[in-house]
């Protein structure tokens, strides 16, 4: 387990996010990143709440943005050093994004993520 300062955590977040593939960035509307310095649920390191693109119809509208979560606690205990921590983080962020383009936990495994 490494500290990493939250602060610090925050920024591996958002650049994280930044660093998503432009093409990817123009369809994600909709979307809150949020970061969880407790500890989160058992076994997660991200989370995603809301409705995937591929469960949407035309009466989506009006709807409170869906939510990541990132859990901070989570993956500081999994990583020794603060390399691992981004990765990790970059990692977690792509994971839970897929879930909002409507892809499930066994074909992000199988895609490696």
């Amino acid at each position: 387990m490494i500290y990493i300062d939250q602060e610090r955590f925050d920024e591996m977040v958002a650049r994280a996010w930044d660093g998503l593939p432009e093409r990817f960035g123009d369809e994600i509307k909709n979307v809150a990143i949020t970061v969880e310095h407790g500890a989160g649920p058992p076994g997660l390191l991200g989370l995603y709440r809301g409705i995937p693109l591929t469960q949407r119809g035309q009466g989506y509208a009006g709807v409170m943005p869906d939510v990541i979560t990132i859990y901070y606690r989570a993956i500081c205990s999994i990583c020794d050093t603060e390399e691992q921590v981004a990765e990790q983080v970059r990692r977690t962020v792509i994971h839970e994004v897929g879930h909002y383009f409507g892809i499930d936990d066994a074909k992000l495994r199988e895609l490696g993520w």
